[in-house]
């Protein structure tokens, strides 16, 4: 009977390990992937940034397919939390605002964004768009109570210096843009990356203080209702700016063909969306910490793929500041595998990623066995 019980835990933890290989896949890959792919719209004739945009987030449908099966497949595991009250659950007119807030607020990061794809090498763009975890560090320390350790503030000072290395780094001959759309093309790369980072704080916050939960549904239904909001205040601007009139034309004169124009704007949304998915699944698998943490370290593989697609030029000073993107990356992640490693040393289980309900009924069952342990777990939390 013992051996049967031991085999039972080994046998998820295999499980769940080979989720979180696959979810990391899909982040890892799909965010190069499509980040070269919208530079490949603008480099071969595309011209609108609402359509650039709005490929970043139309492929949202795909969520229900995934929400779906995947309910299906845990449904074992969330029956038991199927009889929560809903004295937990924020008001409809609250989560409804919560929505639509958060939903306008990412449509002007990919409309932001577009603008940097558009007049800048996709590895310069890349580059700056890491300065996405100093904002997030930052807004965090606002609105989460996030603390700056050393690790931390090693990381926030590498990652401005590289930023500000490829900011004031004029290189509007190769892009062959004027020097005023290189400045803005960086200037709203740097805010749709404090957008970004504003953003994940914000969920992190409303996770917390609004829908009170952190389940596999809830997370999903924030990302779904999110992307339907900023879907259609892209679609308004697409038609209130006109540019929807110039599609036809733009089609028809883009450099690989017509069929190549579809399938590019195509693909692009689907692998945002399939990232998405790979983020969502890291959170309910593992945590918000190590999804954010696996996003950052796929940054740097951009401009190695720039440079083979689009053959960027790499010089001394991307150099450095990827070297220096890298270290900030590693000092990023490093002090968040402390927190987890010792968070999980408070709760007693072993040094694996477990699932969002486990670690649900694992918090309970230790503030009822010790409030003390409790109390500075709570403060690692609000660390991450």
């Amino acid at each position: 009977m013992d051996g049967k019980s031991s085999s039972v835990p080994t046998s998820q933890n295999r499980k769940r390990w080979l989720h979180i290989f696959i979810y990391s896949f899909f982040v890892l890959s799909c965010q190069a992937t499509a980040t070269i792919l919208g530079r490949l719209y603008y480099e071969n004739g595309g011209k609108s940034k609402w359509m650039g945009s709005l490929v970043q987030l139309i492929g949202f449908p795909v969520l229900v397919l995934f929400r779906f099966f995947s309910t299906i497949r845990k449904q074992p595991e969330t029956t038991t939390t199927n009889t929560t009250s809903f004295r937990q659950l924020s008001s409809f007119t609250t989560i409804g605002s919560v929505y639509i807030g958060i939903g306008l607020l990412a449509s002007a990061i990919c409309y932001l964004s577009s603008f940097g794809l558009l007049y800048l090498p996709v590895s310069t763009f890349s580059l700056i768009w890491a300065s996405q975890l100093v904002f997030t560090a930052f807004f965090s320390y606002l609105l989460n109570s996030q603390k700056f350790t050393p690790f931390i503030v090693n990381s926030l000072f590498l990652l401005i210096i590289s930023s500000i290395l490829l900011v004031f780094n004029n290189e509007p001959q190769a892009t062959k843009v004027s020097k005023g759309e290189h400045a803005i093309g960086s200037l709203c790369t740097v805010a749709a990356s404090a957008g970004s980072g504003l953003l994940l704080s914000l969920v992190q916050l409303i996770l917390r203080k609004v829908l009170k939960k952190n389940t596999f549904s809830v997370v999903i239904d924030m990302v779904f209702y999110q992307s339907l909001v900023a879907t259609c205040a892209i679609l308004v601007g697409l038609f209130a700016s006109g540019e929807w009139k110039t599609l036809t034309g733009e089609m028809k004169s883009y450099k690989l063909g017509e069929v190549s124009y579809v399938m590019t704007l195509v693909w692009t949304a689907i692998t945002w969306q399939v990232y998405t998915i790979g983020v969502v699944g890291l959170i309910f698998e593992s945590s918000s910490v190590f999804s954010n943490a696996i996003t950052a370290v796929g940054l740097p593989i951009v401009p190695i793929l720039a440079v083979i697609v689009f053959h960027d030029e790499m010089d001394g000073t991307k150099v450095i500041s990827t070297i220096l993107a890298i270290w900030g990356f590693i000092s990023f992640a490093y002090q968040h595998y402390l927190d987890e490693k010792k968070l999980k040393n408070l709760e007693g289980v072993p040094d694996l990623p477990v699932s969002s309900l486990a670690k649900e009924d694992r918090h309970i069952k230790q503030e009822a066995a010790d409030s003390e342990k409790s109390t500075e777990m709570d403060m690692i939390h609000n660390n991450l």
